[in-house]
């Protein structure tokens, strides 16, 4: 057996930021927006996947979130997510419950759904006493790829259903877990079963069906594993990183638990203002490095940073707060404050 790929927490970032297009914007277009969702965008914060859009897209405008290329559906561990509609497969049936009687219990939920929607798109809370529940229990039906919503964030979402997508949960969760792997490795079965609300039990089994593309690798947190095909890209020179990027609450490049938060921000009085235990702010991407943190009122973006920034930092950072494609706010109305 070979030995394990020995990769630093230099290599292991500038992979992430590549795969995440963090470190240089896509081209305006369908196939970037697609691109930019790879790992899905988390929308639980009001208008959080346009701001991730905008981290990795040029030219994003206000709607981007709309484009009949994305649906939104109840996603990882339940939360709002903007995904393409191509994937739909892989982030609802991907995380399928294993156990017989909670699969029936969702197909079940799905069924009574479409039933009582007869084709139509309702506020979930009203969906929900439909059923004879509430909206919140609908999010239950999600992972049989049945069920979307729409949610602009000041409303209720509406809700309906879909047909079921032609694809084995068996295959999704596999294809889902080469996702996870090429933006997030190296990586574990847990650090994939805490990202995607799974049930750990049965993932190492996963893994063993994934074994034959996978590269063990040797991190500063200790053994995963990566792609096998991802194995250039970790040893390639990083590229130059952005100047600043603004990421929202909950976005993929620091969606992470445990011991993976400590490769991301070593300090752990830094940590626990990026991982609050309440709301989530943002995080401030400074030349690659999380560098400070950053909250949203209207058109007003409050900067945080963790260090002294030199005048061309702060100018970086206000010209990319200035450029967020905020719905209702003309382009350069965005204001900035730096908290001390």
């Amino acid at each position: 057996m070979s030995r394990p790929l020995e990769l630093t927490r230099a290599q292991i970032l500038a992979h992430r930021r590549r795969v995440g297009a963090l470190d240089e914007r896509l081209p305006a277009g369908s196939p970037s927006l697609e691109q930019a969702a790879f790992l899905g965008l988390q929308d639980s914060m009001p208008r959080a996947a346009l701001i991730s859009i905008h981290a990795r897209l040029a030219e994003a405008p206000p709607s981007a979130w709309e484009d009949p290329v994305f649906v939104q559906v109840w996603g990882p561990r339940y939360n709002a997510y903007v995904i393409a509609a191509r994937d739909l497969a892989l982030f609802t049936l991907g995380r399928m419950p294993d156990a017989v009687v909670a699969r029936r219990a969702a197909e079940e939920l799905a069924d009574r759904l479409e039933s009582a929607l007869a084709g139509r798109r309702m506020p979930y809370a009203e969906a929900g006493r439909l059923l004879g529940g509430h909206g919140r229990a609908l999010g239950y039906a999600a992972p049989t790829g049945r069920v979307l919503i729409r949610w602009e964030g000041a409303r209720a979402p509406l809700v309906w259903t879909v047909p079921r997508p032609a694809m084995e949960p068996a295959a999704a969760r596999l294809e889902l877990a080469r996702r996870y792997l090429h933006a997030m490795g190296p990586a574990t079965a847990a650090t994939f079963a805490r990202w995607g609300g799974i049930r750990a039990a049965g993932l190492a089994a996963l893994f063993e069906e994934l074994r034959d593309e996978l590269l063990a690798a040797r991190t500063p947190l200790g053994e995963a594993w990566i792609l096998a095909a991802d194995e250039p890209s970790f040893r390639a020179a990083a590229s130059a990183p952005a100047a600043a990027r603004l990421l929202p609450s909950g976005d993929a490049y620091w969606l992470l638990w445990g011991a993976d938060r400590e490769l991301l921000v070593a300090d752990p009085a830094q940590r626990s203002l990026l991982w609050t235990s309440r709301v989530w702010p943002g995080a401030l991407l400074l030349d690659g490095e999380i560098a400070g943190t950053w909250r949203r009122d209207q058109g007003r973006v409050t900067i945080e940073p963790w260090r002294g920034l030199s005048p061309a930092e702060r100018h970086a950072v206000e010209e990319e707060a200035r450029s967020l494609p905020l719905p209702g706010l003309a382009p350069g109305s965005i204001s900035v404050r730096w908290a001390t």
